[in-house]
């Protein structure tokens, strides 16, 4: 006990130290724009320049894209030609210049007729006419629910999700996108809880400190930060990563080895930072839940001079409590501040710094044995119950940074280069059970320290260019990244195991052990890197049909070994083709579908003794995309098929320390329908079904810990009687799961259901409530783990909320 006391008061004293910090750094900045505030906005009200994210796509649905993120009314005379296409326009811009691009080629100037309105002109009619006198059609983001578009559950992936600057519509493959008003409204205040909202994904979290995420039947490991892989190290998330600085979460389906890493058949995840806005905006959230949980973020950013040209942001938060488990409790805090510089008319600096620190006490290593010594299934009256025990604990300090420096030719061309790095620390003390007698369990008892360090350096250029008489859009780069892992196991002595009563286990009454480790050493130290270049392009092969097709050159390496396993790989040029066709039925219906090779290098002993060969593989994706109810709602429907050899599979075996793999063959086939936007005036939706299976090479069923259907979705609707009012529901329901190893460990079918509610009290205030698992529905989290471990969900619990926004 008097461990736990003193671990609780270092982590109350780290809180004191960050809020004292984040009030400092919170007054200083607040000072500084405000400063600037008056004199800016005098400055900068005939020029203002518009953060804007437009890829190249048809040039109706970009002046669309334009009126919604610039405000403007843009007016024409007669339709656009189906055939137009814009360049991209990504970064800051005028008006005026933003229009300039989007037109480029098109054959249409423009005209000003107020500070709000846009007329889009014929260069024929201007060069015939000194005056044009027009019957214009209107192209505007019509608001019919009277929100802002940033409010919507509909939103386009960023162009550094796909690469190629593509729109969703235009990507031949499935892209959800979770929005920053979804994360608001439902309180998705993790990675895990965003990514919960994501159709495709299941979330696999199999211990209270680490969690795995999956989609179409395989692990995700490509992990991005606004585009660059800076990942959770084999796609296992430690910790967990607060989503108080990012604006959205991009999940790109299937694989996407042309532009991300290597060819993963998963998904990609993005997660797109909140960047400094031009003007000043401010906002404080605070919420207090069930088990005391309570949280306080500040976000504030704006204009840093005069003119305009240097633009801050600051973000922290702080989240503290109890949970449901016994034992278990949690800290997280986060800062993140960004810089952007317009160094000149065509190019920006953006740089940014971010410190997560994340503590917990009550830590598992595993989880909850679900099943007993002879295997048969353990049911547990309490959801409480878990193995955590109050001197466990698992610590994770995260520190990342990136620059970012743009540059838009005046051909339409844009080039990027960015730096990114990344360095974490983790500490932890755990207990792993497991069940020995009816009565009794070994425990096994560690302590873990490790440190992690990422870089990772790309450049980029994309761009239009004309061939035999049409428009094609290019994209040319190369990354580099460099992994260095350092792990060290602290073991108690050499028999690792005691016998501990179960009882005592569940209670948290299992005394902590003399620290008197004598069994260090390393469990990993190995250093990672990988090279590539890769090239992408769209050729519009006629009007409606467009190729886009690409290759990726990697490079890998290694050195040092990984809990026995070397690291010392060696791959050399190896070419990951990719190549879709999308064909446009209408101006907001499309075809696609999309081929790829797969090939991820492979750090596991194999049984013959050497390392296991390099996963390989492809995949195969049709689907359709439209856009209906004026272009408020998408909706898409996408079958996928994958095939993957050397697919690792533990073999049970344990040679010298080291456990040993064999490569398997599996195939994954199903579908998914997705919707997203508004459905009605007020209704925003979104959310889809997934239909999985998985064979292994015998076309026996295999990964049954991944449900065959899952559905998901979540909605709001704003009281038309009462504006003010908004109410919503968030609903998942998956099909039965088990254990691959032990039928007997199965989770039945089994659904949840969320509700909210919030209250705009003015412009600047609102209020809201959560109650998450109405039907106080008892399930298991997952099944992850083949030895059928896991922790009970959630029960009914209630978060209360406070806005306040500027």
């Amino acid at each position: 006990m008097a461990t736990q006391l003193n671990h609780e008061s270092r982590i109350d004293s780290r809180w004191q130290r960050h809020a004292l910090g984040t009030a400092l750094a919170c007054t200083l900045f607040v000072g500084a724009l405000q400063a600037h505030g008056a004199q800016v906005h005098a400055a900068t009200a005939s020029v203002e320049r518009l953060p804007l994210n437009i890829a190249a796509q048809p040039l109706r649905q970009a002046l669309l894209l334009f009126s919604q993120q610039s405000g403007q009314n843009v007016l024409l005379d007669g339709n656009l030609d189906s055939a137009l296409r814009s360049t991209a326009v990504e970064g800051r811009y005028s008006t005026e210049e933003a229009l300039a691009r989007l037109l480029q080629g098109s054959g249409y100037t423009f005209a000003r007729t107020d500070a709000t309105t846009i007329y889009l002109v014929p260069v024929q009619a201007t060069q015939a006419n000194s005056e044009i006198l027009l019957a214009p059609t209107q192209i505007q983001y019509q608001d019919n629910a009277g929100v802002s578009p940033s409010q919507s559950y509909r939103a386009n992936p960023v162009s550094s999700t796909t690469r190629l600057g593509l729109s969703d519509k235009e990507t031949p493959q499935a892209i959800t996108v979770v929005t920053r008003q979804q994360m608001d409204d439902f309180q998705l205040n993790s990675v895990k809880d965003a990514l919960r909202n994501a159709p495709s994904v299941t979330v696999e979290q199999f211990e209270t400190d680490r969690t795995a995420f999956t989609s179409r039947g395989f692990k995700i490991e490509n992990f991005e930060f606004d585009g660059m892989s800076l990942p959770f190290s084999g796609g296992v998330l430690v910790g967990d990563q607060d989503m108080t600085e990012f604006e959205q979460v991009d999940v790109l389906h299937g694989a996407n080895g042309l532009m991300s890493g290597t060819g993963d058949p998963s998904a990609t995840v993005n997660l797109v930072r909140k960047r400094p806005t031009d003007t000043f905006q401010a906002r404080i959230d605070s919420s207090v839940g069930s088990w005391d949980n309570r949280r306080l973020g500040f976000d504030v950013s704006g204009p840093l001079s005069q003119s305009g040209n240097v633009r801050g942001r600051f973000i922290t938060s702080h989240d503290k409590g109890n949970s449901y488990l016994d034992q278990y409790g949690h800290e997280v805090n986060v800062a993140a501040g960004l810089l952007a510089f317009d160094l000149s008319e065509a190019d920006t600096l953006t740089v940014g710094f971010t410190q997560q620190n994340s503590y917990s006490n009550g830590s598992t290593w595993g989880a909850l044995p679900i099943a007993d010594y002879q295997g048969n299934r353990i049911h547990y009256s309490s959801r409480s119950s878990s193995v955590g025990q109050p001197w466990t604990y698992w610590d994770v300090k995260t520190q990342r940074a990136f620059a970012e420096l743009t540059h838009a030719f005046d051909n339409g061309w844009n080039s990027t280069l960015t730096l990114a790095g990344m360095k974490q620390d983790s500490d932890t003390k755990m207990l792993y059970a497991i069940p020995a007698t009816a009565d009794e369990a070994y425990a096994y008892i560690n302590r873990t320290t490790s440190k992690e360090e990422q870089i990772t350096a790309e450049a980029k250029l994309s761009g239009p260019f004309a061939l035999f008489g049409r428009q094609h859009e290019l994209t040319l780069g190369a990354n580099y990244g460099r992994t260095h892992h350092d792990e060290v196991g602290h073991y108690r002595n050499s028999s690792g195991y005691q016998m501990e009563s179960l009882i005592d286990v569940l209670s948290g009454n299992v005394v902590q052990p003399p620290l008197n480790y004598t069994d260090d050493f390393n469990t990993q130290l190995f250093t990672d890197r990988q090279k590539s270049l890769f090239a992408g392009a769209r050729f519009s092969i006629v009007d409606d049909l467009h190729w886009i097709a690409g290759a990726r050159m990697l490079s890998a390496d290694g050195d040092g070994a990984g809990y026995g396993s070397p690291h010392d790989t060696r791959v050399h040029g190896k070419v990951t083709p990719y190549t879709g066709l999308v064909y446009d039925l209408t101006p907001q219906w499309s075809l696609y579908t999309s081929w790829t090779k797969i090939f991820k290098p492979q750090y596991l002993r194999s049984t013959g003794g050497g390392l296991l060969l390099p996963l390989e593989g492809k995949s195969l994706e049709v689907g359709i995309k439209g856009l209906v109810l004026d272009e408020r709602l998408t909706l898409t429907a996408a079958a996928f098929k994958t095939d993957q050899q050397n697919v690792a599979e533990l073999t049970g075996e344990i040679v010298g320390g080291q456990y040993l793999y064999r490569g398997t063959n599996l195939k994954s086939r199903g579908f998914e329908l997705g919707a997203s936007g508004e459905a009605l005036p007020g209704l925003d939706i979104a959310g889809g079904y997934t239909f999985v299976q998985i064979e292994d090479a015998n076309g026996d069923e295999t990964r049954k810990y991944i449900p065959t259907h899952s559905l998901r979705g979540s909605l709001t609707y704003r009281l038309p009687e009462m504006p003010s009012v908004r109410v919503g529901t968030r609903f998942q329901w998956q099909s039965a799961t088990e254990v691959d190893t032990n039928r007997n460990v199965r989770q039945d079918a089994y659904a949840l259901v969320d509700l909210m509610a919030s209250y705009d009290i003015d412009d600047n205030w609102r209020t809201s409530l959560n109650l998450n698992n109405v039907t106080d529905r008892k399930y298991l989290l997952s099944l992850y783990q083949s030895s059928g471990s896991t922790n009970y969900g959630a029960p009914r619990n209630l978060t209360a909320s406070v806005t306040w926004k500027y």
